[in-house]
């Protein structure tokens, strides 16, 4: 069986990962403005009615026109996109935050829909699903044996707000199929992973994305950790694209000062933008900590910027990845849309932490891969700053410009000796995968175990390591994984408290031995 490697598990209907490219936007303003004649645009329009009324053959015109945008698109910057409108759909659910649908995560087994877990307290659970059941039909359509593509799936399974469909699954521990009627729902897909305390004074909130409802979530998370008592926190950023800058600065807003500046943003005509801090601040006061590594971009540069060149606290991790560009949002009636780059975004001390894309969009998107030739993701001293864009803090700290934000405090990517990268597939689908699949074969050697008793089983057997280490090299990955042992039962004993339990069971454990985490709560 090959392996896919998405993020697992699959939030149906919901999740769409949104890539670096597509992270930190603002609204479109009124689009009128844009239309106004011209020479050139008078000659395409001329150019695609000739090919529709003379050409020899038929011809699709619309495809050409998106061919023609994309193109145009890409003579800008790397974050300029054209969004064909299969993709805009999926994202712009994923950025509203919710969907409507049954409610599961899930995994494509083989040829069939395997439910991981239902979502707590949604439409499938309150309807009788169960971890490991297989939907094989919706309504009167198959959905097993044809190796449907997930945006025909999820077609079958959508639908408006209370409606209502019969799915019929497979249930393997009862070895029977049974029919379920399941009315559709509103389901919130968390751009917050965890709100949980470390120890009795510190807090931890992972943020994945900055979506509508990212500080909604963010303040609930935020709320309940103080009442339980948390003094110092930390905000995981790590490995969080981007998305909506107006959330990064809410965030940002609850840790500053009033009249702090938090952003600024300058235009094609010079116009310029500042955003301040307000005094509606909750956690003014108290230790913060930011993580951030080299996939956090964007909205999450945003924020740890702020917070760094505002002496408020302290970025832990490694370089981020260098994005300071803001772009706005064009929508076709076809569904399609464009993202483009209108302004350049600054910290609170005046810089821009873009780096170079003179290079081509291949180029920058490879450089955050030659980081790890050059010994960067390993070494603090191999970050390269250009002292010509240095700044200082008000407390007289120096901070760079021109490409990404540089921790304060560095810690290297978790090593091991072999080929790849333990820490990256750890944290790949392939290990969703391996742990469904040990489940689905023997679920009842967990039937009824506490959450102790569990990580006690986990923690005093090797068998999963040791099958884990044959499922990679079956699947074609030589790696061996002996060095990194404890890394990776670690990390699989999260996976399974994810599927068993809940997210937060999750980080709890995986956790534990986080060289991040570890970096400040030892300091």
């Amino acid at each position: 069986m090959k392996i896919n490697s998405k993020y697992f598990p699959i939030l149906i209907f919901g999740t769409l990962a949104l890539g670096i490219v597509l992270g930190g936007w603002l609204n479109f303003p009124n689009q009128n403005q844009f239309f106004a004649k011209n020479n050139s645009k008078t000659k395409l329009n001329k150019l695609i009615d000739f090919i529709n009324n003379d050409y020899v053959d038929k011809v699709n015109t619309d495809s050409i026109v998106n061919q023609t945008v994309d193109k145009i698109m890409g003579q800008l910057d790397p974050h300029s996109v054209y969004i064909p409108p299969s993709q805009q759909t999926q994202i712009a659910e994923n950025m509203k935050g919710n969907f409507v649908g049954i409610g599961v995560n899930f995994y494509m087994f083989r040829d069939s829909v395997a439910i991981i877990k239902p979502i707590e307290n949604g439409p499938s659970e309150k309807a009788g699903i169960q971890s490991g059941d297989r939907i094989l039909y919706a309504d009167k359509t198959k959905l097993f044996g044809r190796k449907l593509p997930n945006d025909s799936l999820f077609s079958k399974l959508k639908g408006e707000d209370g409606s209502e469909i019969e799915v019929t699954v497979y249930r393997k521990s009862a070895r029977k199929n049974i029919k379920l009627k399941i009315k559709r729902g509103v389901i919130p897909i968390k751009s917050v992973d965890a709100a949980v305390l470390l120890n009795p004074t510190t807090g931890y909130i992972k943020i994945n994305r900055f979506s509508e409802t990212t500080f909604n979530e963010f303040e609930n998370g935020l709320t309940k950790l103080k009442k339980q008592g948390a003094k110092s926190l930390i905000i995981d950023l790590r490995d969080n694209g981007g998305g909506y800058m107006e959330e990064a600065i809410a965030i940002a807003d609850e840790f500053l000062g009033d009249k702090k500046l938090i952003v600024f943003t300058k235009n094609q005509k010079g116009t310029i933008e500042k955003t301040f801090a307000t005094n509606k601040g909750i956690f003014e006061n108290g230790n913060l900590f930011v993580l951030i590594n080299e996939n956090s971009a964007s909205a999450s540069e945003i924020l740890a910027g702020a917070i760094q060149d505002n002496d408020r606290g302290t970025i832990v991790g490694r370089r981020s990845f260098g994005k300071g560009l803001v772009q706005r949002e064009m929508d076709f009636d076809d569904g399609s849309a464009v993202r483009l780059t209108v302004a350049r975004y600054y910290t609170p001390t005046g810089r821009s932490i873009q780096k170079s894309y003179s290079k081509g969009n291949q180029a920058y998107f490879k450089e955050s891969d030659s980081r790890f030739a050059n010994g960067e993701l390993y070494h603090k001293d191999s970050i390269k700053t250009s002292k010509t864009l240095k700044y200082k803090t008000p407390k007289g700290k120096i901070v760079y410009g021109g490409g990404g934000i540089v921790p304060d405090v560095f810690v290297p990517i978790e090593m091991e000796h072999s080929k790849g990268n333990v820490s990256y597939l750890l944290q790949s689908g392939i290990l969703g995968q391996f742990v469904f699949e040990q489940l689905d074969h023997n679920r009842s050697a967990f039937k009824g175990l506490s959450f102790e008793q569990f990580t006690a089983k986990m923690n005093e057997t090797d068998l999963y390591f040791s099958s884990f280490q044959k499922y990679i090299s079956k699947n074609g990955l030589e790696l061996n994984l002996d060095s990194n042992k404890v890394m990776v039962k670690r990390f699989l004993s999260a996976e399974f408290a994810r599927q068993l339990y809940n997210e937060d069971k999750y980080f709890e454990i995986v956790l534990k031995e986080d060289s991040m985490i570890n970096a400040i709560i030892k300091k």
